[in-house]
């Protein structure tokens, strides 16, 4: 399970930054690249406190529409690239959503994608053409090949040793055919 400890994982003050946010409450928007993944705030950075975190594909996206990029069919290499570029497209699945909102106020809650960066600004269109609610976008960096739960495990570790009590998480069941 990837919200468990999955190894020994850099310490969350080890980070290379685009903005360092030190203090709760930082600029709304604020990117940080830290050594385990780009972190996005909504409002600024947040005071640690209790946290839930969800998956996005396959959680709150209905990835389906884009799984024939990774099947391998024919001989066919997996295309991750053209697989991430269509995730603007996926479907909302509402019923996650409507938990989202339905979950306490005081609650932090954390988007954690094996997506990488580059994709960033169509996922934040697609978070907010469906009213998502999420207070951290966590986002694998470019050019990382790591299996999706190890990066997901050191993401995981990061946000316990930074103070954040990690209280439920949301992930898929069945694997995205193949793991990357």
């Amino acid at each position: 399970a990837w919200w468990t400890r999955s190894g020994p994982g850099p310490p969350p003050h080890r980070r290379r930054t685009e903005a360092v946010l030190s203090e709760p409450g930082g600029e709304t928007g604020t990117t940080e690249r830290v050594e385990t993944g780009v972190w996005t705030w909504r409002a600024g950075a947040q005071a640690p406190g209790p946290v839930d975190v969800f998956d996005l594909d396959g959680v709150l996206s209905d990835a389906a529409g884009r799984q024939h990029f990774l099947d391998g069919s024919g001989g066919r290499r997996k295309d991750w690239r053209s697989f991430f570029e269509a995730c603007a497209d996926d479907p909302l699945v509402d019923e996650v959503n409507r938990l989202l909102h339905l979950l306490d106020s005081s609650l932090m809650v954390v988007l954690l994608t094996a997506r990488p960066v580059w994709v960033k600004e169509q996922t934040l269109a697609w978070l907010a053409r469906y009213e998502v609610r999420w207070d951290l976008l966590v986002m694998r960096p470019d050019r990382d090949h790591q299996p999706a739960s190890a990066f997901k495990g050191a993401v995981a570790e990061a946000l316990t040793l930074a103070g954040y009590d990690l209280r439920l998480a949301f992930k898929r069941l069945d694997k995205v055919r193949s793991e990357k």
